[in-house]
């Protein structure tokens, strides 16, 4: 219900007089048309006109989405302000006039006015949730009760940033060779419909028997020409269902998770961006004053695999009873022993925080390697691929040639 709310947010354009006596008109997104009133005259606007803004269907369908992206720069901007000792809700407003994205900067002025109407900045967010997770507000509501916040807004700053870059660096090795097997199957497919009946139709007036492998290319060829429009219904379906079940299943999203941990190729990559995940999510949440147990809530769901958010949630039970984390971490027989090592001097010392930093930036640096890695080995695998494909159709359509040559 909050993130309807969230959404449907209104916006009100408005005309009037600012304090210099300067005729002014803008939009101002806000819950309802009174608080839109009381944030204009706090900003000392004498208001003339206001009304509320009507949402266009179409503007609405093709309105820009908020992306991690987006959230990870306007942190960033927002303690760089902060830092400098810019005001908060000053701040808002130079970073909403400086963001690219038209919903992005809706959301920040809609931020802006709840700051303005009393709320806190931590209460301003949770009215986002689809924007703003638990650990982000948590966070913020830390350094607001500290009165530190630009030192939190540095530190969240910092985490979405790393958090932002090991996503690309997980995509990046996913993208490419997914790209390639997606342009070869076209490749593939062109060929069977285009290319090989004019070779079908010059083997027909050669009245002699097809070797078994030209026979083979030539019935698949047949069948795409007949039945092309049902196979990609068929692929249409099944990328459907996927992400279907995907989004409606939680057993098959357990699946996937436990899948990618086995997978041949990606499943290392996968275990190291998880581990790198925990340790720079609890190195943050636990640096920012929030108990060990309450992070190790936190961090659960930041892990993003069901295997290691149960494991997470084992450990911050076994925490509560009493035991320390490094044992806790070793039970579960889920962590590597670099980390679980590190986390035990990081108890013994008193830096915790300061040692799961280290574990994280390990690992960050480990899932970058690995990408490099996966990239160089998967370039001759996939050209093997492609060579095998395209290859196979050629040397099928000029057997039946060589075969007559050597006839002759």
């Amino acid at each position: 219900m909050a993130v309807k709310k969230a959404q449907m947010m209104p916006t009100f354009s408005y005309e009037g007089v600012d304090r210099k006596g300067a005729k002014i008109k803008g939009e101002l997104p806000a819950r309802n048309m009174a608080l839109a009133k009381v944030t204009l005259r706090k900003q000392g606007v004498v208001i003339k006109t206001i009304r509320e803004k009507r949402k266009n269907i179409l503007e609405g369908l093709l309105k820009k989405k908020v992306s991690t992206l987006d959230i990870t720069i306007f942190t960033r901007q927002l303690a760089t302000m902060m830092k400098a000792g810019v005001p908060l809700v000053q701040s808002f407003e130079i970073v909403a006039e400086g963001l690219e994205n038209p919903t992005m900067r809706e959301v920040v002025l809609g931020i802006k006015g709840e700051v303005e109407g009393g709320n806190t900045f931590a209460g301003a967010l949770k009215k986002y949730p689809q924007y703003f997770d638990n650990l982000f507000c948590s966070l913020v509501e830390s350094g607001e009760q500290s009165g530190a916040l630009e030192t939190m807004l540095d530190r969240v700053a910092i985490y979405k940033e790393k958090s932002e870059l090991l996503k690309q660096k997980i995509k990046k090795a996913m993208k490419y060779p997914i790209a390639v097997i997606v342009v070869a199957v076209i490749v593939t497919i062109i060929l069977m419909v285009k290319v090989v009946p004019v070779f079908q139709d010059l083997f027909s007036s050669f009245g002699a028997d097809l070797p078994a492998f030209t026979k083979m290319v030539v019935n698949m060829s047949e069948w795409m020409q007949k039945y092309w429009f049902i196979f990609i219904i068929a692929v249409g379906i099944v990328i459907s269902l996927f992400l279907e079940a995907k989004k409606r299943s939680k057993k098959f999203r357990d699946f996937l998770d436990r899948a990618a941990l086995k997978a041949p190729i990606f499943g290392d990559l996968v275990y190291k961006a998880i581990i790198a995940r925990y340790s720079r999510t609890l190195a943050t949440t636990f640096a920012a004053g929030v108990p060990l147990i309450d992070a190790l809530e936190s961090t659960a769901g930041a892990t993003n695999n069901v295997v290691y958010e149960q494991a997470v949630l084992k450990i911050r039970d076994d925490v509560a009873t009493g035991q320390q984390l490094q044992f806790a971490m070793r039970v579960t027989d889920k962590f590597p022993a670099m980390a679980v090592q590190m986390v035990a001097i990081g108890e013994e010392s008193g830096a915790l925080d300061a040692m799961l930093d280290k574990v994280a930036t390990h690992y960050e640096n480990e899932v970058d390697n690995a990408v490099d890695g996966l990239t160089s080995m998967m370039e001759p695998l996939i050209m093997a691929i492609l060579g095998v494909l395209v290859g196979g159709l050629v040397i099928a359509m000029y057997l039946p040639i060589f075969q007559m040559g050597s006839v002759v």
